[in-house]
């Protein structure tokens, strides 16, 4: 991705209250990438619409209820429903070694320790212990867990995830 690449951390799914407050669906784990004082921008259909920053966040039930600098009332944050909220992919939290986001890891193409293909990362669902990997190639499916024992080597730069499969795993 380039300099300017922004990356979608949220979706605006309503407004709570009468003070323009924004309900948000996150699609990031970390609440961090809506502090107070980070720049949000928010687009619709890949087209920016605005740059907000930040003045409160908190979780609310499944959402982030997120209150922006100029949208201060129910009026205001009506019209914002709909919109992804991007942050420049320069601004998010560093991670430690050997953590990645999730865009990093999904469209990665997986291979088995003896270069057999299995496909691409489609998507990721969170479990209680670990993630797990869809993995898709035409209509094959395979879960991969991303456990150490299992992901051997994530290649971001070749686009790659390396697995040893435990028996029966594609099965």
């Amino acid at each position: 991705m380039g300099e300017d690449a922004r990356l979608p951390v949220g979706k605006i799914v309503g407004t709570h209250g009468i003070k323009g407050h924004l309900k948000v669906v996150s699609h990031v784990d970390s609440i961090e990438v809506f502090a107070p004082g980070k720049e949000l921008v928010l687009s619709r259909k890949g087209e920016c619409c605005g740059k907000f920053c930040v003045v409160s966040a908190r979780p609310h039930k499944r959402v982030i209820l997120l209150a922006l600098d100029g949208i201060a009332s129910i009026e205001a944050a009506a019209q914002w429903i709909g919109c992804q909220l991007c942050v420049d992919e320069a601004s998010l939290p560093q991670l430690e070694e050997g953590s990645y986001y999730s865009y990093q890891i999904v469209g990665l193409e997986v291979f088995t320790l003896d270069n057999r293909r299995l496909g691409c990362v489609k998507a990721i669902f969170p479990t209680g212990s670990n993630d797990v990997y869809v993995v898709q190639d035409g209509k094959k499916e395979v879960l991969i867990p991303a456990i150490d024992s299992v992901v051997v080597d994530i290649d971001l730069k070749h686009k790659t995830l390396r697995v040893d499969l435990p028996e029966g795993l594609e099965d």
